[in-house]
């Protein structure tokens, strides 16, 4: 059987997530056999054969953003889901394709270091920071191919507008990562700018303890008991935070 690479009507909307497929009328791509009967799926392997025969069955292209298609991503998700491990890999593709990039971090997450990436795989590298009066478009870029932000929950939404400026106007694409909501289920204010503007959207998916997808997070204390009021940051852990389901987050 020989497949054909000319074109690819599957797309990756990132080298590091799912690829998310949206077949066409008459699409050329493979179907879901998971619950056909033995007859349907003699039928669908005939009709793959055939297709492949002639050549139309086509293999998913994989590219970074580039220049091209400069614009601002949102990576969001519970606590604890590889929203760094991510970024990190991101940034070691782009180098290793000998492009150059540029890593922004909180100023105020110092649970391993201030201004240090750290993925939980204890993988770690150095980044600038930012604070509430840090400016992203007053800095140089120079040759950078991609700019990354960790912890982008902490920005302001003047920072947001900057980024989704930055994008577009130096053409150099922005990739953010950060939590939607804070312990109440409040949105963060940097990262509710971000869903607004950002052009390309998607949720990181973790589990919650109970097996069911993560989509929140709650704070705990010492003892391991629920903290329901409080600042709105507090710098921790897994041992100040749980990433839970909507079911358990409205569990008393």
């Amino acid at each position: 059987m020989t497949l054909s690479a000319s074109a690819s009507p599957l797309r990756f909307s990132h080298p590091y997530e799912s690829f998310h497929h949206s077949p066409a009328p008459h699409s050329n791509t493979a179907p879901n056999i998971g619950m056909n009967t033995p007859a349907q799926i003699a039928s669908i392997v005939s009709d793959l054969t055939s297709t492949a025969r002639h050549g139309m069955l086509r293999a998913p292209a994989l590219a970074l953003p580039t220049i091209s298609m400069a614009k601002l991503f949102f990576r969001y998700a519970a606590m604890n889901s590889g929203k760094s491990t991510q970024l990190l890999q991101i940034a070691n593709n782009y180098e290793t394709m000998g492009k150059a990039v540029t890593l922004y971090t909180s100023a105020i997450d110092d649970r391993y270091g201030v201004g240090m990436v750290t993925s939980r795989l204890n993988i770690q590298r150095e980044a600038n920071t930012f604070d509430a009066g840090f400016d992203f478009l007053a800095q140089d870029y120079g040759d950078t191919a991609c700019i990354l932000v960790d912890e982008a929950q902490f920005m302001t939404p003047e920072q947001a507008q900057q980024l989704h400026r930055l994008a577009h106007t130096r053409h150099i694409p922005v990739i953010c990562f950060g939590l939607r909501t804070d312990f109440r289920g409040h949105p963060f204010p940097g990262s509710a700018w971000l869903l607004s503007l950002a052009e390309d959207v998607e949720e990181i998916k973790t589990i919650c303890q109970c097996g069911r997808k993560a989509t929140m997070h709650i704070r705990i204390d010492g003892q391991g008991h629920r903290v329901k009021e409080g600042p709105q940051v507090e710098i921790g852990d897994e041992a100040r935070y749980r990433a839970v389901c909507g079911q358990c987050f409205h569990r008393d």
